[in-house]
């Protein structure tokens, strides 16, 4: 049973009337929970308020797919429903963490609390203030851990891709080596003359450089299979080995048949396998380095668009390219686009000006956006983002060609930990923080949809007003 004597170590109540304390006592109950025992469940009515006399409660988000921790209560403390809260039903599931003593108070018996207590109106709007700015703390960090588990996933998958052919290539550059020693020690081994020792080197310098030249313009599929047949045929005829090893390799050199005639003329049919078989292992060479260089050169620019998508050794606030920053997530989410079989459509006005902006947190918008729009299209689409300018704003449009939103979900696409996602694939956050972080920085996001056409708008000063 409660009793007078429990509010008094509660701040909110400590000063209050005996005679009113006593009325609020005999309207709860008096709730005992060992550890692990649950006092609220997740998707419960909000009907009542707590007051914790005793123990701690931890309060977690179940039906998610992972659960989480939302906050914890300790002992003086008031929680659930209050007085003016729109809460309409709870967001996780209360449990005792140690031995606990709770106070369960139902919300109809408000109206004359609060006329017993005027005071407490102003001390319970306090207390909700509090408990508003520690859920969006923690909403926030939630919703960033998501995003960042999302792209680490992706970023992990894109950096493995660069990452494994250039191992695949730095490990048969180092057999190659191997075989184009031989390929030397062979070939000297010949009773060539000076010049047509230097023919041979002409030759494979001119060889080099023609692969280069031909990588730069590739030749059809089509087109590439009849050169190569036509060459391993010639080869065959004269007898060279593994020709159907080098035929593909020559022919990206620019190497035909009458090439082969005259090499044939100057060194001899005995030298020319071995001289073949020597251009042949230089061009894989080269082949092989330019695969790690683009490889490498891949990662640089992942860890580049990393930094960027960061903000990364820069200042939060600074003045920013929106473009950059949509590029960047593009770059970081390209592994899910390719996945979906998703083609992006960029329709950008260059010439908007920079705007001061918090450059990460603007990155967060795009990504909900764009992983929104992503999903949204199960079966490949066209994700079309379009920027632009409108009056003294920057106009962002994030478009996708999925099944669209039903117009009854419409009006409360923002709210936050509202989803249609199934469970375990979305938290409702999303959208809330891209909302909050838009308005922070004083400009707005709106959504327009029908099936096969859904368009968020985000609006943006392009002048900064005051400090955002």
């Amino acid at each position: 049973m409660i009793a007078v004597s429990d509010f008094l170590p509660i701040k909110v109540f400590s000063d209050l009337p005996e005679v009113d304390l006593a009325w609020l006592a005999a309207q709860g109950e008096d709730v005992r929970l060992e550890p692990g025992g649950t006092l609220f469940v997740t998707g419960e009515s909000a009907d009542y308020m707590y007051v914790l006399f005793e123990g701690e409660i931890e309060m977690r988000s179940e039906g998610t797919g992972v659960e989480s921790f939302i906050f914890r209560a300790q002992s003086g403390q008031v929680t659930g429903a209050l007085p003016y809260s729109r809460l309409a039903r709870l967001m996780g599931t209360g449990r005792a963490v140690i031995p606990s003593r709770i106070g369960k108070f139902p919300k109809s018996i408000f109206p004359e609390m609060l006329r017993r207590m005027p005071v407490l109106a102003e001390r319970l709007v306090g207390v909700m203030m509090d408990r508003v700015r520690e859920s969006t703390k923690s909403d926030q960090q939630r919703d960033k851990l998501m995003a960042l588990g999302k792209l680490s996933a992706g970023l992990a998958h894109e950096l493995n891709n660069p990452a494994s052919a250039a191992q695949r290539a730095a490990g048969s550059l180092r057999a190659v080596r191997d075989q184009l020693r031989a390929a030397y020690l062979l070939l000297d081994r010949r009773d060539l003359s000076l010049p047509q020792r230097e023919y041979i080197g002409e030759f494979e310098r001119c060889a080099l450089e023609a692969a280069s030249a031909c990588s730069a313009v590739p030749q059809s599929s089509l087109e590439q299979s009849d050169k190569e047949d036509q060459l391993t045929t010639w080869l065959d005829r004269h007898s060279v080995p593994d020709s159907w090893k080098i035929s593909q390799i020559l022919v990206e050199a620019g190497i035909d048949p009458a090439k082969l005639k005259e090499i044939q003329q100057k060194i001899g049919s005995e030298a020319m396998s071995d001289a073949l078989n020597r251009v042949s292992l230089a061009l894989l060479g080269m082949r092989l380095i330019s695969e790690i260089e683009q490889s490498t050169a891949r990662i640089m620019d992942l860890v580049k668009a990393v930094k960027e998508y960061t903000y990364m050794d820069q200042a939060p606030e600074q003045e920013i390219d929106i473009h950059d920053g949509i590029e960047g997530t593009l770059t970081i989410m390209a592994y899910k686009i390719r996945h979906k079989s998703i083609d992006v459509v960029r329709e950008y006005d260059r010439t908007l000006p920079k705007i001061c902006a918090w450059g990460s947190e603007l990155n967060q918008v795009w990504t909900n956006l764009i992983d929104n729009a992503i999903d949204a299209m199960n079966e490949g689409g066209t994700l079309k983002i379009r920027t632009s300018k409108a009056g003294s704003h920057a106009q962002v449009e994030v478009r996708d060609s999925g099944a669209g939103i039903p117009p009854e979900v419409v009006p409360r696409i923002f709210e936050p930990f509202f989803t249609t996602k199934g469970v375990g694939e979305g938290t409702g956050l999303g959208l809330d923080t891209a909302r909050r972080i838009v308005l922070k920085h004083r400009g707005d996001i709106r959504v327009e949809s029908k099936p096969g056409d859904t368009c968020f708008r985000i609006s943006l000063p392009l002048q900064k007003e005051n400090s955002l």
